[in-house]
């Protein structure tokens, strides 16, 4: 479901004299339908460049990214934003919605973009959000006044409301309480059971080691890192 191959990428300092930063070289990565992958690695070892590669956020230098047969290294803008709309989900720490929209619409929006029906889409968010713990007296409340531990799992929520037959997950764990944290892996292993191909950065790891079939150490693609 996810075929990286020889994946390249630099940045160029444009402020600091155009120096060039090669940040990953000859990247090779394979993520099945229901496997869940952890990329793993010392920060600044290329895990986050490498999600937002696989999601087109940043272009390659070299290589292919082929996501459910999509090589999004290539792909034309609208390409990729059908691909995120249908198949590629993402699930990163930050909640990015349009303010003003009351959180019931904010979950069941990926639902109403896919042509589900307002009110199943609604039914779908609502229950997300009680597995979640968000009191329905936030409901029709913008989440961007929430709590970071709220908006977190509204954004958990958003990620698993359309079946996504790929997800991209950022830490998805992180600062949940206990309870919050068991409702996150119960849904990673509900995803992998219905078949998704899911990649995903755990520094938790107990939950890596429950959700993750494998990991994947990015240093390895780091020119002048040892693996």
């Amino acid at each position: 479901m996810i075929e990286i191959e020889d994946l390249s990428k630099t940045f160029t300092l444009h402020n600091q004299g155009g120096a060039v930063i090669r940040v990953m070289e000859g990247a090779h990565l394979r993520v099945s339908p229901g496997t869940c992958v952890a990329l793993t690695g010392a920060s600044g070892a290329g895990k986050s460049t490498l999600m937002r590669m696989i999601y087109g956020n940043y272009l390659a230098e070299r290589g292919s990214i082929r996501v459910a047969g999509v090589d999004v290294a290539r792909a034309a803008p609208r390409e990729i934003i059908r691909l995120r709309r249908e198949t590629l989900g993402y699930v990163s720490q930050f909640l990015r919605v349009v303010p003003r929209v009351p959180t019931l619409d904010v979950v069941a929006e990926p639902l109403r973009a896919v042509g589900v029906e307002a009110g199943a889409a609604r039914a779908r968010a609502a229950e997300l959000l009680t597995q979640l713990n968000i009191p329905e007296t936030l409901w029709s409340l913008s989440p961007t006044t929430f709590s970071g531990g709220e908006q977190q799992r509204v954004n958990i929520a958003r990620g698993f409301a359309h079946p996504y037959p790929v997800l991209l997950l950022d830490e998805p764990t992180a600062s949940l309480d206990a309870k919050n944290r068991e409702v996150v892996l119960s849904l990673i292993e509900a995803a992998k059971a219905r078949g998704a191909a899911i990649v995903g950065i755990f520094h938790d790891a107990a939950a890596r080691d429950r959700v993750c079939d494998r990991t994947v150490d990015v240093t390895g693609f780091t020119p002048g890192c040892a693996a």
